[in-house]
């Protein structure tokens, strides 16, 4: 209540200021509109019919027109640069305008384009605020660096990043020369080198924003503009202050020992190239050497400190060479994609899930009430026992423990999710559900049993979905008397990380379940792909074929180490015996199984005896502690330990007389079988689109990012090369190397996937 008083008060004095203070329009075109209140320009930038603003060549034009009319106005002593959009300040740049360009010289002018906008603004004699609220990214950020004073509101939606690195790029338009001086090397670096953001009070305590405004209640108007409009009028404020000298401006300069930590490494040559060398060392160590940007950001900011009159020439020239990269056009094409790939592409269902009830409370079933919690009215967590539920319970709040523990929750948030979580043992509350999503275990006829039981307890539009990751659907469905109502929807662990959802559909299977299923997921912040039923769906049939090629290497002689190696070096964030230990030995051989009896020897490649062995010896991976390594909780980093067990296993079906294959040959080898698995889904409809294919590989699976997926890779290394590749290694290594026909027909017909 005191929260709105305070609302209702400072709304009805902004409008006694607005009432008695000058206010004149000057400018208005499609993106800007300015407007003068006592001596302060206010441009307000807003696409219209957009939800986010973005730098394009219109955008930037109609900004610094309104910025030159403001600039160039005699009565106006200073300038707030503000968004008409509460949730989005500037998210960046327009990824088209960058992706349209053919050449190195058309990509240097753009950047060059973006630097001389930045530094007009940087030059204003009149002092200029920026006023952020929302996304406040790449261009954005660069911006806001280039105002004299900025401030931003406390709330979830704002946040300021320079994330050109997760497209293989480098900030364009100024960032990598102001952000070192304005917070220092050491803290500017993280955030150029991983992309994060900052909220408002992390970029206060770090310099990049010199005040927040904290969000208002309800009141005359609803929250988000109250607090817009409040904004606002504190940026006119300081503003005003900042022209007659009430308000100090902020002084750049460090003293003491924040100064000396601040200094030394951003000036000091030696303590600054140490800095670079570090940061070089982790960046080598983390991405093996596969992604070009993070290093061409660290040679940038280090030179831009050096030679600082060629710091700018510097930054557009290798912001220029690095969109020319085949690793920046993979990324962008899967920024694309990943967008794409967040709509719902089937549309609104008529009748949308509100109360979700999950059948397992283990750790997949636990995991995905997690991130169901915040977005539904009511969400069920069912088991067969106390223990069970209790186990499931502790896992739901450690997902929570760990957002409070990154602040990215308040413990207050964490608190009353987990009071709103239902516990069931039995099916007696679930006669309002309108979504259950099963996460049992992998045995169809406990599944069955399940399904009938389900179906006699909820409401006739209720969707079932199972989370398998390999049963058909199709024969699961056998058990349901609602068949249009039903679908799989395969999650990925954990499920709170994992940002891919694989929804699987039956000829059976209605438009209105797909799309409230899909739907379920977007609102989940799931990444989302739909594709058809089929022995292992998309995803967990690649890594058939995948892991099918790195046993046949391991029966080779390859030792799972530099299995392991073989696999990030080429790109993959986990090694190939590491990631079958992630899955679980278990899993691998009951769909290995299953393959054999689909596919034949056509997918499994190695001997399945080994995965056999493995299991009956206890080796079930991570889970157990023991895989093809072992697993320590007390051990922190470190080589991992071969198991004993698992090594004299794989020695036993060594492949006798056969040469160990090289680095290179493992390599190529494992990912040309899954790029050649990808194209028979497309080839038989299993994907729609290669979109859909390359998105579900890259955030389901980790398919090397910096190569775009299958078909982004296809098009790069050209169909005809990769059916040489595979028609030489099918010589040497057998049928499972024979090429796709679809493939084979793009080598011929000289067409593109991706265009």
């Amino acid at each position: 209540m005191l929260n709105g008083f305070r609302a209702f008060k400072n709304s009805v004095n902004h409008a006694r200021i607005v009432r008695n203070r000058i206010c004149t329009r000057n400018l208005s075109n499609k993106h800007c509109e300015t407007s003068v209140r006592n001596g302060v320009g206010i441009l307000k930038f807003d696409t219209p019919g957009a939800k986010v603003n973005v730098l394009n060549k219109e955008f930037s034009q109609d900004c610094k027109d309104a910025f030159v009319s403001l600039r160039d106005d005699p009565t106006v002593k200073s300038i707030v640069f503000m968004s008409g959009k509460p949730d989005c300040f500037i998210a960046g740049a327009d990824i088209n305008m960058l992706a349209a360009c053919e050449t190195k010289e058309e990509v240097v002018g753009l950047a060059k384009g973006g630097q001389e906008m930045m530094q007009e603004m940087e030059d204003c004699k009149k002092p200029v605020v920026a006023a952020i609220s929302g996304s406040c990214m790449g261009g954005g950020l660069e911006v806001a660096l280039a105002c004299h004073y900025r401030i931003a509101v406390e709330n979830k939606k704002t946040s300021l990043a320079l994330p050109e690195v997760m497209l293989g790029l480098l900030p364009g338009s100024g960032g990598t020369q102001r952000l070192p001086r304005l917070i220092g090397l050491p803290n500017a670096l993280p955030m150029m080198l991983t992309g994060g953001g900052k909220n408002a009070r992390s970029a206060k305590k770090l310099g990049l924003v010199d005040m927040t405004v904290k969000p208002l209640g309800p009141g005359i108007s609803d929250p988000k503009t109250l607090t817009h409009n409040y904004l606002e009028k504190v940026a006119v404020d300081v503003a005003a202050g900042l022209a007659d000298g009430s308000v100090k401006k902020p002084s750049r300069k460090k003293s003491g020992m924040k100064g000396l930590a601040f200094n030394l490494p951003t000036y000091n040559k030696y303590v600054r190239n140490f800095v670079c060398d570090q940061a070089q060392k982790q960046v080598v160590k983390k991405t093996k050497g596969v992604y070009p940007a993070p290093l061409k950001i660290i040679e940038t900011v280090k030179d831009g400190l050096e030679n600082p009159s060629e710091g700018y020439n510097v930054e557009a020239n290798n912001f220029g060479d690095l969109a020319m990269t085949d690793e920046s056009k993979a990324l962008i094409n899967v920024f694309f994609g990943k967008t794409q790939c967040e709509k719902n592409p089937y549309g609104k269902p008529e009748r949308m899930p509100e109360n979700i009830s999950v059948l397992g409370a283990g750790l997949m079933g636990a995991g995905i009430a997690a991130v169901s919690l915040e977005k539904f009215n009511k969400v069920i967590l069912k088991d067969v026992s106390e223990t069970a539920i209790s186990k499931g319970e502790d896992m739901v709040r450690d997902v929570f423990k760990g957002r409070v523990k990154r602040k990215k929750m308040s413990q207050f948030d964490c608190d009353r999710l987990m009071s709103s979580l239902h516990t069931e043992l039995d099916l007696s509350n679930f006669a309002d559900t309108d979504l259950v999503i099963e996460a049992v275990f992998e045995d169809i006829n406990l599944k069955h049993r399940i399904i009938k039981e389900v179906e006699a307890a909820t409401p006739d539009h209720c969707i079932f979905a199972s989370n398998t990751s390999a049963l058909p659907i199709g024969d699961l469905a056998k058990a349901s008397k609602r068949p249009e109502n039903f679908l799989g929807m395969h999650y990925f662990s954990p499920v709170d990380k994992m940002p891919l959802l694989e929804i699987i559909t039956t000829d059976q299977t209605s438009k209105e379940a797909t799309r409230a299923a899909v739907e379920v997921g977007l609102k989940q912040k799931k990444t989302v792909i739909v594709v058809k039923d089929g022995p292992g769906f998309y995803t967990t049939r690649v890594i058939g074929a995948l892991m099918g090629e790195a046993f046949a290497c391991i029966q080779e002689g390859t030792s799972p180490q530099d299995l392991d190696k073989a696999f990030v070096k080429f790109g993959w964030p986990v090694g190939g015996a590491s990631l079958v230990d992630e899955v679980g030995i278990d899993v691998a051989y009951k769909v290995t199984k299953y393959f054999l009896e689909v596919f034949g020897d056509r997918i499994s490649a190695g001997d399945p005896r080994v995965i056999e062995e493995l299991v009956e010896s206890g080796c079930l991976g991570k889970k157990n502690g023991k895989g093809i390594y072992l697993y320590d909780k007390r051990q922190k980093g470190g080589t991992r330990q071969i198991n004993p067990i698992a090594e004299k296993i794989l020695q036993r079906y060594r492949t006798p007389g056969q040469a160990v294959p090289t680095m290179e040959d493992v390599q190529w080898r494992t990912y040309m079988r899954s790029v050649n698995e990808a194209a028979l889904c497309l080839q038989e409809e299993i994907i729609a689109n290669p979109v859909d294919g390359n998105i579900g590989l890259i955030f389901g699976i980790g398919h090397c990012p910096q190569r775009g997926g299958p078909f982004q890779f296809l098009d790069t290394y050209g169909a005809q090369n990769f059916v040489d590749k595979m028609r030489n290694y099918e010589e040497s290594n057998g049928f499972r190397f024979e090429p796709a026909q679809i493939v084979i027909d793009y080598a011929n017909s000289g067409k593109k996937f991706m265009s």
